[in-house]
């Protein structure tokens, strides 16, 4: 893949990418009218696949926190045509490779040396290259490490980006504009953590640390003496990613094991740590030859606060869930209710949300979950796809949900999704608070 030599860090450089691709996408609608107005059975299909690589073309040069929406967009099948989820998972693994020059300035900013004078030895080529940053391999002291080097400007250009980012949201997508807003400063706040490279590596190493007990997981050490704020250096890990791992065609029990470590790493986050990994897509998971499952990435952490904590996993309790006058209580808490709410729309809105809660929480109901039950998952995006289709979720203007259901929610859904294609059956475990009847 060609790599880049310049990428657009200015507030107009970036606006004109956006313009410029707005126009491309404004282009390809009076291609597609034109011809239905020759074949009234054209599909749209088409014309997602043309804007879907414009728009990924654009959001791959500007890296940044307009890559990283496209790739959490990605992972969740109900909210993008597959044109667009197809394209933007491309996030996750590839996207252009900042240029050798642009790398070495980077070690020069921050370190005062270039990466061949701080390691015995650093590969100019990147391995991987994502959305934030790309990955570099070197050694030092005999030691194989993976250095994560950030695309120069992102820290900077995340707020206007975001901005830029909404009409996308909005109109081609067709989002909730309420819900989009309500959103972005949670988004914000996350990509702005995620540009601290020293703040992740503190959280690695707490996190990895805090999480060492559970079976069949392992981390990679981290190098505080050869990291920064754009710069990050751990061991390198090798292993196969999940699409890689699953074509060898694994054994049952193989899957089930990496399933449960997968589960048991998210369970102890959430419930002991009330903080999480909350970036859980396959390109930050290595199956290891020996079966075991290495987790690399902790740039997006939530923390959750308590009294987020305590009302959302409320409805996880079928008790509560199914009880009118608590379940009432709890959608205000979690800002599903809002105080000038009309009977009629508590009652939309009741239904919806206590719909949503029992999907996401079923697994939680029985103390063994076969995540390989692809019906299951077809209920989930059949309700999302529904949802995208009613005229009273898209056109409110009011936002339902506390902001720190996003990543929340996210966690939830990206976990099962992995699970899934590990066809994995697991024991669930969970605090005891949780499904205890209600007095």
């Amino acid at each position: 893949m060609k790599s880049q030599d310049k990428i657009p860090t200015g507030k107009v450089a970036r606006a004109t990418e956006f313009v410029k691709t707005g126009v491309k996408i404004g282009g390809n609608y009076v291609k597609h009218f034109a011809k239905k107005l020759v074949d009234k059975n054209t599909s749209k299909d088409e014309l997602h696949e043309a804007n879907a690589e414009d728009i990924y073309a654009s959001l791959s040069q500007l890296k940044g926190s307009a890559l990283k929406v496209a790739q959490m967009m990605s992972m969740d099948r109900s909210i993008l045509p597959s044109a667009y989820k197809d394209r933007f998972q491309m996030a996750q693994y590839s996207a252009p490779p900042l240029s050798g020059p642009l790398v070495v300035k980077t070690f020069q900013k921050y370190f005062g040396k270039s990466p061949q004078q701080l390691y015995d030895k650093f590969e100019m080529d990147a391995i991987n290259a994502a959305s934030i940053g790309q990955v570099h391999r070197a050694w030092k002291d005999g030691k194989m490490l993976a250095v994560k080097v950030q695309y120069p400007g992102v820290a900077a250009s995340i707020s206007a980006d975001l901005k830029m980012v909404k009409p996308f949201a909005v109109s081609l997508l067709g989002l909730n504009e309420a819900d989009v807003d309500n959103y972005t400063k949670e988004v914000e706040e996350r990509l702005l953590e995620e540009t601290d490279y020293l703040l992740e590596l503190n959280r690695s190493m707490e996190i990895s640390k805090s999480c060492s007990h559970i079976p069949n997981l392992v981390f990679p050490k981290y190098y505080s003496e050869l990291s920064c704020e754009r710069v990050l250096t751990m061991d390198w890990m090798p292993g196969k990613h999940l699409p890689e791992f699953l074509a060898t065609n694994p054994d049952q029990e193989t899957r089930n094991r990496i399933g449960q470590a997968l589960w048991d790493f998210y369970d102890f986050q959430i419930h002991q740590l009330k903080k999480v990994h909350a970036d859980p897509h396959p390109g930050n998971f290595l199956i290891q030859e020996d079966g075991l499952l290495g987790v690399i990435d902790f740039g997006c952490i939530k923390v959750i606060p308590e009294q987020f904590y305590k009302p959302y996993f409320k409805m996880v309790n079928p008790h509560i869930l199914y009880n009118e006058a608590i379940r009432e209580k709890t959608f205000y808490e979690l800002e599903i209710y809002k105080a000038d709410d009309s009977a009629k729309e508590k009652e939309f809105f009741g239904e919806i949300f206590t719909r949503m809660s029992e999907l996401l929480t079923r697994p939680f109901q029985t103390d063994t979950f076969d995540f390989g039950d692809d019906t299951y998952f077809d209920e989930i995006y059949e309700l999302g796809e529904n949802l995208s289709k009613m005229k009273e979720v898209r056109e409110s203007r009011v936002a339902r949900g506390s902001r720190h259901t996003l990543y929340i929610n996210r966690t939830y859904f990206g976990l099962y999704s992995l699970l899934n294609q590990l066809k994995a059956n697991i024991s669930i475990t969970k605090p005891e608070w949780i499904l205890q009847p209600v007095a």
